[in-house]
């Protein structure tokens, strides 16, 4: 069995170790995490046993970035890469109850849990998060780093652009696109292309905030 080390001692990691137990190619020995009170503790058997800068020190382990948020998770990468780890040493995790369809492609260090919809000519880039229960259809593209909460449903031809993050149960309208580092809350039904960096929600969804400025009032 491959190596396998957790960065981040979260839930999503927590989610990640039960998958790969009872299914996976991977034997998990351990998880990284920069915060030194978690140092020597145990998550659901798997001990943190150092900072991330530890990475280098498994040659023979794949990565998983276990990190909700797409920007942390490009961080990280960042900094692992500063230090000289190979794009290779990522693992990519896709749940058994998962069916990829011939020509659809997952990048690595993608995060693909249970009974996720894949349909025909996906793309999924590199460390993206797909919680239970998402649908991608036909010929939807997702940028690295996105995230997409449990019940996302995204309709063909979606566009989901670097570090995005679409909340539970949230819908997208085929040929639609979500800019890099939008956020779409939880339950929100998207019929308009979202800018990159603003947040949408309700139904239908609608701006309520754009960068770092303040709620847009009336928009509800």
């Amino acid at each position: 069995m491959t190596e396998l080390l957790l960065i981040a001692a979260s839930g999503l990691a927590r989610e990640v170790l039960a998958m790969v137990r009872s299914s996976g190619p991977f034997d998990v020995v351990g998880i990284l995490d920069d915060d030194e009170d978690k140092l020597g503790r145990v998550v659901d058997g798997a001990h943190v046993l150092g900072p991330v800068r530890e990475a280098m020190n498994y040659p023979h382990a794949l990565l998983l970035i276990c990190i909700g948020s797409g920007t942390g998770r490009e961080s990280v990468v960042m900094r692992l890469r500063a230090l000289g780890l190979a794009e290779d040493r990522y693992a990519t995790a896709i749940d058994p109850s998962v069916y990829v369809p011939e020509g659809c492609v997952i990048g690595r260090g993608s995060i693909i849990l249970a009974h996720v919809s894949i349909t025909a000519s996906v793309t999924i880039g590199n460390h993206v998060v797909a919680m239970p229960g998402v649908t991608f259809t036909h010929d939807d593209v997702i940028g690295d780093y996105a995230t997409l909460a449990s019940g996302v449903s995204l309709g063909g031809n979606v566009r989901v652009g670097r570090a995005a993050y679409l909340g539970m149960n949230a819908s997208v309208r085929e040929r639609l696109s979500i800019g890099a580092k939008a956020t779409v809350g939880m339950g929100a039904a998207v019929l308009a292309d979202v800018p990159e960096d603003e947040t949408w929600a309700g139904v239908p969804a609608r701006v309520i905030r754009r960068g770092n400025s303040p709620e847009l009032e009336g928009v509800l």
